[in-house]
This record gives C-alpha cells, sequence and structure tokens, in this order.
C-alpha cells in the first residue's frame, strides 16, 4: 500500500497548529494522511493528496468521496476540480453523465490554464469516451505542441489508435511514450502484448523489460512464461510458471500448476508428470474446469475410461457449457 507521508511541521497551515499541539499535549506526530483527515476533515489540501493516493491503489469509490468533498468545499480550486474530474472519467462504473461532467470541469480548467497539459490530455480523454475522436486528437496535440515529452499524450494517441483499429500507430504511440518515460511498466506490458497478438517474438524483450521494473508483479511474469511458452522456450517458462505456483493467491498459483502440466502433457508427452500438476492445481481451485478436463484428456490417454470421464463431468459440474468435455464425455459414453 503506498501511503503519502506528511511531516505536520511542514510550510502549510498546519505548521502552526500541529506543532503546537505536539509541544503543548505532548502528542506523537501524525505522519499518515487517514490520520490527518481525522483531525482536518475538511482539509482541501488533504482530501486532494489522499484522493490521489486512492487513484494509485484504485479505489475509486473513496477517491470519489475526497474529490466530490474537496470540490465542494472549494469550488474555486482547480486541483479539486481536476481531481474530481479525473475519477468521474476513470472510474470503472462510469455513466454517459459522469463522462459529460468530467469533460465540463476540464473545460473549465483549460480556459483558466490553456497551457495545463494534464487538463488538456483530460478533456481529451473524455472525447474518447464519447468516441469523439477528431477532437480527442485536436487536444492531444495541442498538448503536445506544449510539451513534445509528455508521455501521458502518448499513451492516448496509443489508446485513441487501438480504438480505431490501427495497430502499427498504436504501438508507435506507445514506443514513444517509453521513450519519454523508460520506466513505464504499463507500456512494456502493452507493447509485449501487442506484438505477441501478432505472433512477434519481440514480445518477450518487452514482458521481460516490465518484469525488470516490477519482479513482484505476477501479471508480468504470467505474461512473460505465457510468451516464452508461445514461441517454445518450455524450459523458461516452467521456471517462471513454479515461480506463479509458489504466489499466494489462488489465481496465479493454479495456473502456474495448470502451466506447467499442459507443458509436460503437449510439449513434453510425460502424463504422469502432467497428472501430477492438475491434480495440483485443482488441490488449489478445485472449479478448475480446464484443469479438470486436461486432466481426462490424461486419463484417457492412459486408457483409463472411467476415470478420464469421472474428470470430464467433474468438469461440467461447474461448467455445463463446456463443449470440449460434453463432446469427451458423449464419446467415452
Amino acid at each position: 500500500m503506498i501511503k503519502y507521508v506528511l511531516i505536520l511541521c511542514s510550510a502549510t497551515f498546519l505548521l502552526a497548529t500541529s506543532c503546537k499541539e505536539k509541544e503543548v499535549n505532548n502528542k506523537p506526530l501524525v505522519e499518515n494522511l487517514d490520520s490527518l483527515l481525522n483531525i482536518y476533515p475538511d482539509s482541501v489540501e488533504l482530501l486532494i493528496k489522499h484522493g490521489h493516493s486512492m487513484i494509485k491503489e484504485f479505489n475509486y469509490e473513496k477517491a470519489l468521496a475526497d474529490g466530490a468533498l474537496a470540490f465542494r468545499l472549494d469550488s474555486t480550486n482547480l486541483e479539486a476540480r481536476s481531481l474530481y474530474a479525473e475519477i468521474l472519467n476513470n472510474k470503472p462504473d462510469r455513466t454517459v453523465d459522469d463522462i459529460s461532467a468530467a469533460q465540463k470541469h476540464y473545460k473549465v480548467i483549460v480556459r483558466k490554464q490553456p497551457k495545463n497539459t494534464k487538463a488538456l490530455i483530460g478533456l481529451a480523454a473524455t472525447y474518447s469516451q464519447q468516441q469523439d475522436f477528431e477532437t480527442s486528437f485536436k487536444y492531444i496535440n495541442e498538448a503536445l505542441r506544449i510539451d513534445p515529452k509528455y508521455r501521458d499524450a502518448y499513451v492516448l494517441k496509443g489508446s485513441n489508435y487501438r480504438w480505431l483499429g490501427n495497430i502499427e500507430l498504436t504501438k508507435s504511440s506507445y514506443e514513444t511514450a517509453v521513450q519519454q518515460d523508460p520506466e513505464f511498466y504499463e507500456a512494456y506490458v502493452m507493447l509485449g502484448s501487442l506484438y505477441q497478438a501478432e505472433n512477434n517474438k519481440i514480445c518477450i524483450q518487452y514482458y521481460t523489460t516490465a518484469l525488470q521494473l516490477k519482479p513482484k508483479e505476477m501479471d508480468a511474469l504470467y505474461a512473460l512464461a505465457y510468451a516464452q511458452n508461445q514461441f517454445n522456450d518450455f524450459k523458461s517458462a516452467k521456471t517462471l510458471y513454479r515461480q506463479m505456483a509458489q504466489d499466494t493467491s489462488e489465481y496465479f498459483s493454479s495456473r502456474g500448476l495448470f502451466h506447467q502440466a499442459y507443458i509436460f502433457q503437449y510439449n513434453e508427452k510425460n502424463i504422469d508428470s502432467a497428472i501430477y500438476f492438475y491434480k495440483s492445481a485443482l488441490v488449489t481451485n478445485p472449479k478448475y474446469v480446464e484443469a479438470w478436463h486436461n486432466l481426462g484428456e490424461c486419463y484417457e490417454t492412459k486408457g483409463e475410461k472411467l476415470t478420464a470421464l469421472s474428470s470430464y463431468s467433474k468438469a461440467l459440474k461447474y461448467n455445463p457449457d463446456f463443449e470440449l468435455s460434453r463432446k469427451a464425455a458423449d464419446r467415452l459414453r
């Protein structure tokens, strides 16, 4: 969890009050934003900082509460307005009205601060949400005229081009984004996925860089392992899948075991090892439909038809519409 720490004796309105309280009442110095907001619930400055920290944690419910309150307390504060607009336009359950409201807020900011590149890109993003890409590109290019190295402008360009189906310009935009910010993890993952979809082995380089930037990020590890698997580097893939299997989450742990089993089954033709790892995946996630199905295939390969049928039946128990298992079970019956 990312925590923003404030020292109460900084050059803010908190300086005199908080330091005096510490001296007179001998209270410990409060550093955590949540604690500060308990003391100063109407501080627009703290609400803005807390709202941004919630966005970084993808906690849009709390971020929205912060942004809305900050804006109500001081509608003339452009930072508060910007935070509120950002949340409205990016929260997962945003509505058409949310996007329109965000757009209006950004227009106010841009009118008052014509060179505010963040607001220009925010405004451009609202038009992207409305599928008005011509206007979106207009504001993106305006931001780039002010700051040709503004990373987020290239990110939104790439997103727009992806919506429009122009994959070459999508890749070019994300490439430019990482040139501006060589530690831009998300862009490396996106480039990896774009090249992987084209069956281009260069995707491994992008996923490798992403994992180097965030070694503990399971999404990057999974993506890299899957790409290595796709391009027949089974040894490297299994090494990463073993790391995944040690993860504390059911999702990554079960998939790390499943993919090891898959390699043993299909690439190395080691059915006994495949059975062992499929069973291990099912211990972690008993409702893993694909694992039940592939386990059935393994038993069928070994001539154990009743055990295979039992496995297919388990797959259908958890997903009655899983056609591969239905067809396999019908064949055995």
